[in-house]
């Protein structure tokens, strides 16, 4: 082997134990000399499948020695549906702890196993590197077939849905809608917009009719087999997929990566190109995994000024929070006090992963003048290997290490100490306490 792969037999055996990766050229070579195609050697998922597994073992339920990274790259390499097992079973095993929590009642175990909606629809999504080439095909296909200026979708759309489907768009009041924006009357054959949606979320909105006329098909096929999902989970899942198209049919794929490479990632220009939101071209970019066209990989998180996570989606090893509750340090929470402003951060996870992150505010629909203020604010971020690619990482001295917040999940895991933002003991340390010293603060001194 090594004679035909034109290398030593001391590294063919380094490859062997996992101690060497695959270059591209021994990768041409492998496929040159036993005519293997080169995809079955490589697993798309393994950053992923990476960073989850070096989560799980961190989990306080499990032993307090963590194997080593190239001890977790061989489990991956030699048992992949063990780890698959194991992976599942600490999912598993998180979820009960979060479902007891939320229910707060002694003796109540119904449901504790269930997987939330929000949680199996992340994990779907993620599992596909939250791209779904079908999808994106579906979108240049409808966006061809409806036609029309660039500039003018609403009316291309209005007439494309009327024409080929029979279907009128009207515009009610908020009077008449109170709290809804969106119905899809199908036996009626009409749709009703709330006048408290801005254009670009009435494009949106009917681009999302659009997919559930045109291609349920496709949405069906791609729900068809998600067995672990409850009824409730699919039909979300099966809203979030339409969501998808919609916004493939509004920022079509090869377009909007070839603006973003070309602006550096300058979202509101990108966003101002499609004439889409801001928040809409962020969870956008996250999409631009397509293979021989890839965008930067980002992860999209949202959250509200108690900080829930409203909504999150994930193409980096960066491990998002589900129930909120993100770390202090994270400058995601500040940007309420900047309405409107571009704050951007370098950050790291305990486990030494880096991300530069930018967070700013995001408005949603009034439908009335004493209504709570609906700001929320939406993050990206990407693994700092890629900043060099984006604009807004420019005026920062990348070989300077205090630009870095050291953040975390969240307190109850956090293995941080003299952490001045702890709010909590965390499950699996103990920290020190000294009557005669008073650290930065109670939990620690």
């Amino acid at each position: 082997m090594a004679r035909q792969l034109k290398v030593s037999p001391t590294y063919v055996n380094l490859l062997e134990n996992n101690q060497r990766s695959l270059s591209v050229k021994v990768l041409l070579s492998l496929t040159e000399a036993y005519g293997v195609d080169w995809r079955e050697l490589v697993n798309d998922n393994e950053a992923t499948q990476l960073a989850d597994l070096r989560a799980a073992v961190r989990d306080p339920c499990i032993s307090a020695e963590v194997p080593d990274l190239q001890e977790l790259r061989a489990a991956l390499d030699h048992a992949p549906r063990l780890v698959a097992r194991f992976l599942e079973l600490n999912k598993h095993h998180r979820q009960m702890l979060d479902n007891l929590q939320n229910l707060g009642m002694p003796g109540a175990t119904s449901g504790v196993l269930v997987t939330s909606p929000e949680a199996a629809i992340h994990d779907f999504f993620r599992q596909n590197s939250n791209h779904f080439e079908a999808l994106e095909d579906a979108a240049e296909d409808a966006r061809a077939e409806i036609g029309g200026a660039s500039d003018d979708i609403y009316a291309s759309l209005k007439q494309h849905l009327h024409v080929r489907f029979g279907i009128d768009v009207q515009i009610a009041t908020v009077e008449v809608l109170r709290k809804t924006l969106r119905i899809f009357d199908a036996a009626g054959a009409r749709v009703i917009l709330s006048e408290a949606l801005d254009p670009v979320n009435r494009n949106f909105q009917l681009a999302h009719v659009l997919a559930l006329v045109s291609y349920g098909n496709v949405l069906d096929a791609l729900v068809a087999d998600l067995d672990t999902f409850t009824d409730v989970g699919r039909a979300r899942c099966r809203v979030e997929l339409a969501n998808y198209f919609s916004a493939a049919l509004l920022m079509p794929y090869a377009p909007f990566l070839e603006q973003a490479e070309t602006t550096r990632y300058d979202v509101d220009r990108v966003a101002a190109s499609f004439g889409v939101t801001f928040e809409m071209a962020c969870q956008r970019l996250t999409t631009l995994q397509r293979k021989g066209a890839l965008g930067v990989p980002f992860f999209f998180l949202r959250i509200d000024k108690a900080g829930n996570v409203t909504k999150r989606f994930n193409a980096t090893p960066f491990t998002l929070a589900e129930q909120g509750g993100s770390c202090p340090v994270w400058n995601i929470h500040s940007a309420f006090a900047a309405p409107g402003m571009i704050l951007p951060q370098f950050v790291e996870l305990p486990d030494a992963g880096q991300f530069f992150t930018i967070s700013r505010t995001t408005n949603r629909p009034f439908i009335k003048c004493r209504a709570t203020d609906r700001r929320l604010v939406v993050a990206l971020g990407c693994e700092r290997a890629h900043v060099k690619r984006v604009v807004y990482a420019d005026p920062f001295n990348l070989a300077d290490e205090t630009n870095i917040a050291k953040i975390g999940i969240n307190c109850h895991i956090c293995p941080r100490q003299a952490c001045a933002q702890r709010a909590h003991d965390p499950l699996h340390l103990n920290l020190s306490i000294d009557a005669n010293r008073r650290g930065s603060t109670r939990y620690e001194s």
